[in-house]
């Protein structure tokens, strides 16, 4: 033995047996150091280095992750402290106690944030490919992390104080309700969080809404006790994990993965408007290429069902069948909205009457932009509805508004000057 060796060669050299076991102590302390400290940069300067330049001959992203989340390094932090304590055990058994708990602690300590760098490197592996990241692993990872931590605190206790990690465990449970109360939005956070992921309810990249908290936007962040939403005004809200199971909130993840982004609106048309469409309307509308196919074959049924009916056309308007210019209208911007380039003909394409209220009757659009993206969404629905209005008195529709100043003008003969005054 090392110790042993230095000893005798103290009391050779005529030095005391009691002064020579204290020195041959401090010595071997000593060198034990300094191997460990030698053990350590022999690994970090060459070892490491060589791992390092592995990991990158490789097309594997696992070991380029680790190497940058510093996994290798901290579990080579392991091998000088064991270095060390099995030095220090085996030259000295049963002396140095403390110092080899301490050390013992520390091993548990390097070991626990070896793992965690481990985990989060799983975390960010996972979040690299986008067929992995439906699902939120970070607050799995995060209270696994946790959990671990817990453990390691109650071993590390229970290696300094010398008694069994058990009892500990035990006056842990004893301490339930103080436990509950202290990590309480962790431990619903962990639940929520197992529950957002097996039922994949929400993950980074969604659009989510939630006006309770003021969220509208992208989720940038799932974490164990918080979900980040960056919003539309490039404002953050942060909303508990928990929230997300306990109230509701909507997710615009099927409309991004649809392919397609509704278009929802009406235009009210003053029903004093609507009429029989005369010859001399049916006309126009044979000259016009999105109409004179449906307007042709429409007239062309209508006049074979009254023919074999008998209807006497003559007698009054209301005898018959009778295109409208309104129901032309409405094929009009079913052909206009199916020659759209970018409106989804895939998905549901309707353009309907609404319940007739007092401000008119609604011919409401729904359809699908296939462009999803915001600006162009709104875009692609103001060029509709620029077109509808500019097309209406062509069907000799009028569209339905409040009395403004002009029209008070036109009724009183006078110029708005006039009106407002």
């Amino acid at each position: 033995m090392l110790k042993t060796m230095i000893e005798d060669l103290l009391v050779t050299r005529g030095v005391a047996e009691n002064i020579a076991d204290e020195i041959a102590v401090v010595a071997f302390m000593a060198l034990v150091v300094i191997g460990a400290l030698v053990v350590y940069w022999l690994l970090r300067n060459y070892l490491l280095r060589i791992i390092h330049k592995l990991t990158l001959k490789t097309s594997n992203q696992w070991d380029d992750a680790l190497m940058a989340s510093g996994v290798f390094h901290r579990f080579l932090r392991l091998i000088p402290l064991t270095f060390f304590i099995l030095s220090i055990d085996r030259a000295m058994p049963g002396q140095f106690v403390m110092l080899k708990r301490i050390v013992f602690a520390l091993i548990i300590l390097t070991g626990t944030r070896a793992i965690e760098a481990f985990l989060n490197t799983i975390v960010q592996v996972y979040q690299q490919s986008p067929s992995l990241r439906r699902k939120p692993i970070r607050p799995l990872i995060q209270s696994l992390i946790i959990v671990l931590y817990l453990f390691a605190a109650i071993f590390i206790i229970s290696v300094l104080l010398n008694k069994s990690p058990w009892n500990l465990f035990g006056l842990l449970g004893g301490l339930t309700a103080v436990t509950m109360l202290v990590f309480k939005d962790t431990i619903l956070g962990f639940v929520a969080g197992i529950q957002l992921s097996a039922n994949n309810m929400v993950h980074e990249g969604d659009w989510i809404e939630m006006p309770k908290f003021g969220a509208d936007g992208d989720v940038i962040e799932v974490t164990v006790n918080t979900v980040k939403v960056r919003n539309w005004d490039k404002t953050i809200s942060t909303i508990p994990t928990y929230a997300l199971i306990s109230d509701s909130f909507k997710n615009w993840r099927g409309m991004s993965e649809s392919g397609g982004r509704r278009i929802k609106r009406s235009i009210n048309i003053d029903m004093t408007s609507v009429q029989f469409a005369d010859e001399a309307l049916l006309e126009r509308f044979r000259k016009t290429d999105l109409l004179k196919d449906y307007v042709q074959k429409r007239q062309e049924e209508i006049d074979t069902d009254n023919a074999e009916r008998k209807i006497d056309l003559s007698a009054t308007v209301i005898n018959g069948r009778r295109q409208t210019n309104l129901g032309i209208f409405r094929a009009y911007l079913v052909a206009y909205l199916h020659d759209n380039p970018k409106i989804h003909t895939g998905m549901t394409f309707l353009v309907r009457h609404l319940q007739p209220t007092p401000t008119g009757l609604p011919i409401e659009v729904y359809v699908f932009s296939s462009d999803q993206n915001w600006a162009n969404y709104e875009g692609i629905q103001a060029d509709i509805f620029d077109h509808i209005l500019a097309a209406l008195p062509e069907f000799d529709l009028r569209v339905y508004q409040q009395p403004s100043g002009s029209d008070f003008a036109r009724l009183t003969g006078g110029d708005l000057g006039n009106a407002n005054t």
